[in-house]
Parts: C-alpha cells; sequence; structure tokens
C-alpha cells in the first residue's frame, strides 16, 4: 500500500507527471481531501510525500464502452458482477467506466439497466460506474458482430422511455442503426434528454450516417466495426464519421479490430480530440482462451481474441493500459495524446471533464502508476488508493 488508508494529505513525486498538454519531469501532485491542489517542484516541508522513484504518474484511465471482465459481464444483472468488474479494471489504471449492454432479452436488458443505475447511485470499491451505455437491441442484421439478432427490436419511444426511466439518471449513451429509424427525430427525442447518440452496428451509407448526426448524434461505435466501410464510390457510414469534424469516434486500439496503418489513419483524420479508445472488453478478459458468453450468445477466446462461433470478432481481452501504449507506438500519437484519448476525451463526452479527466489543479485525484513497461503498479480515485 503506497497510500495510507486515513492520509487526506500528501504529494505524490514522479520522475514524469502526464498532464494534458504535456510531460512534467521531476514534479510532485498535492493531493488534498481527494482533489489535485498543486502541481510544482515546491514541496513544502512538513507535508508527507510518497516518492515513486522512476514510475510516471498517468491520469486515471476511463473506459467508455466496456462489457466485462474476469468471468462477469454487464448484462448478469447483479451487483456482484460490478463490483468484479469494478476491482478488475483498477488492477489496469481504469478509475471510471461505462458499463455496456449487449443485445439480448428485453427483461435481461432492463434488470441490467436497473443493477447499473443502483451502483451509480451508491459507488464501487475499484473503478466508478461513470454511466450506461446501450449497444444492443436496435441494430442492423447485415453488421450484427456479436449482436443475437433474434432480440433486435424497433427503436420507439415507449422503448427508450423505459430503458431511460430502468436507469435512472445515468443513462449516458445510445447506440442505434439510423437507417431502421421510422424518423431521424427520434435521434433528438433521445438528445434533448441529456443521452449522447452514438452510431454503430450499422447499414446506413453516407447520406444517411451525414442526416443521423445532423439530428444530433455525435459519434460512431468502435469505428470500421460493425458499419458499413470505406467504398471509393460509397464513403459509407465510417467515411462520414471520419469527415465530419465534429464527430468523436471510439476505436479498439488492440491491433486485432484495426490494422495499426488504419489506426494512424483514424488519427490523421480526428485528431487526438475525436478519438475515444475504448477497450470493448467482454467477461473472458483477465481470463485464459476458452468458452464464454457476450450476454446470450456464446464466444470462443483464442490466444486472447474473442469470436461468435461464426468467425465474427466479439469485443476483446484488451487492457487499458495495453491499449494506449498499443496506440502511442504503433501511430504518429504521442504520449501525451494517446493518454488523452483514454482520459480526458472520454472526461469530456460525459460532461465531467471539470471534475475528472486529467492531472490539474482542482479536479478528482484520479492517478494510473505506470512503470517504464506500461505495467500498472498502483491506481488512485478520488485521493485513495483502489489497487
Amino acid at each position: 500500500m503506497l497510500i495510507p488508508t486515513d492520509l487526506n494529505r500528501y504529494y505524490l513525486k514522479a520522475a514524469k507527471v502526464v498532464t494534458a498538454e504535456t510531460v512534467l519531469l521531476d514534479h510532485a501532485v498535492l493531493v488534498e481531501q481527494g482533489k489535485i491542489s498543486a502541481i510544482t517542484t515546491q514541496i513544502e516541508p512538513e507535508i508527507k510525500v510518497i516518492d515513486l522513484g522512476e514510475h510516471s504518474l498517468f491520469p486515471g484511465f476511463i473506459d467508455l464502452h466496456i462489457h466485462g471482465r474476469e468471468g462477469c459481464d454487464i448484462m448478469d444483472g447483479t451487483p456482484e458482477s460490478l463490483e468484479t468488474i469494478s476491482r478488475s479494471l483498477a488492477k489496469h489504471g481504469v478509475t471510471g467506466f461505462v458499463g455496456t449492454t449487449v443485445t439480448a432479452d428485453w427483461d435481461v436488458s432492463i434488470q441490467a439497466y436497473k443493477n447499473m443505475a443502483s451502483a451509480y447511485q451508491k459507488g464501487l470499491a475499484g473503478a466508478q460506474l461513470l454511466g450506461a451505455y446501450n449497444e444492443g437491441l436496435f441494430f442492423a442484421e447485415a453488421h450484427k458482430g456479436a449482436h443475437n439478432e433474434s432480440f433486435f427490436l424497433e427503436l420507439t419511444k415507449q422503448r427508450f422511455d423505459e430503458i431511460y426511466a430502468a436507469c435512472e439518471g445515468c443513462l449516458s449513451s445510445f447506440a442505434l442503426a439510423p437507417e431502421l429509424l421510422k424518423s431521424p427525430d427520434m435521434i433528438r427525442y433521445i438528445t434533448d434528454k441529456g443521452v449522447r447518440v452514438m452510431l454503430g452496428h450499422t447499414d446506413a451509407n453516407f447520406e444517411q450516417t451525414t442526416q443521423a448526426l445532423a439530428h444530433g448524434a455525435c459519434g460512431g461505435v468502435h469505428i470500421f466495426n460493425g458499419m458499413r466501410g470505406i467504398h471509393h464510390r460509397d464513403p459509407g457510414c465510417t467515411g462520414a464519421l471520419l469527415m465530419d469534424s465534429d464527430a468523436m469516434v471510439e476505436l479498439i486500439p488492440d491491433g486485432i479490430h484495426l490494422h495499426p496503418s488504419i489506426m494512424n489513419m483514424v488519427y490523421r483524420l480526428k485528431g487526438a480530440d475525436k478519438i475515444a479508445l475504448i477497450t470493448d472488453c467482454v467477461s473472458a478478459g483477465g481470463l485464459q482462451d476458452g468458452r464464454y458468453r457476450l450476454g446470450e450468445l456464446p464466444i470462443v477466446v483464442e490466444q486472447g481474441v474473442a469470436r461468435t462461433e461464426s468467425g465474427s470478432l466479439a469485443g476483446s481481452t484488451l487492457t487499458m493500459e495495453v491499449g494506449v501504449e498499443r496506440f502511442y507506438n504503433l501511430t504518429d500519437a504521442s504520449l501525451v495524446e494517446a493518454t488523452k484519448m483514454a482520459s480526458l476525451v472520454p472526461a469530456e463526452f460525459l460532461n465531467k471533464a471539470e471534475q475528472i479527466g486529467s492531472i490539474a489543479v482542482g479536479k478528482q485525484a484520479n492517478f494510473a502508476l505506470l512503470d517504464k513497461d506500461f505495467s500498472v503498479q498502483a491506481t488512485i480515485c478520488a485521493g485513495k488508493q483502489i489497487f
């Protein structure tokens, strides 16, 4: 334990401190009552200093899109599963996450949302639940991926309202296939509730995607995956998202979902401010190869790659610190930029950037302590060590 449980005022001194603007060398971060009150080289002698040696202090990572870990799935709908996921994420530098559903029976889905609503209000022991994400139910069969099409439904105001009510204020994101809507006004109906609409598992063409963005959709679910790709005579959903300067795109940086050159292309087109690195991790994360389930769909994990029995990719077993390292090493992005995509960009997406997402004075003291090999040595949330 680096930080005694009763210590509320202390310095963390690190060889490197990764802020949203630069990498500071040999600086100390002053933590008081769970918040950052200074970033300095001038240490007050009466305050305890925790020397982190040659390790680097990163902001706590935020995973906007995750289904499960260590044998547990958001769709389990139980407090125990959410606690396991929360504690597992803390081992990997994550201080906040958005619990993500997958297509399943309607009643199972509603229970998953009610369970997240409870955890959102009460808190968790590890990484904190920052919201709920509907990824499921309202998708196109042509790009179903690891979603069971037998449960697909038409999106109506009544169905959205039932999901929204079950979440009790924690519904942050809502994925849909825009070409299936009877009217794009449905997108405005959702966004007027303060929920961000993401486009995914869709066969929408360029024009349909552009129209959805104009009506309030804000981005794309795991770019390139689960959507109509780019053709030189049809830019598709992918092309529309990449060319829209305001659209934020999720990206799975495992080197499997996207070729490194494609990851770099997305970086060059979108820049660091419009990419959120996600894991899309499933219940097999942190476990050995074998047979698992994603919601109600059987999946098989071989050499760490999760697929459905028909061969479609089914999320990942990626961890966030590995994702940041791979994006940094495989693209032109700087360390600051790669880190920002896993911390500040997600915080901005959730409208929580004033409180979390970067190492800055006045923000919550959320940190991931990494060694030179990007291995997480400790995770701190609101000034308390959670791993």
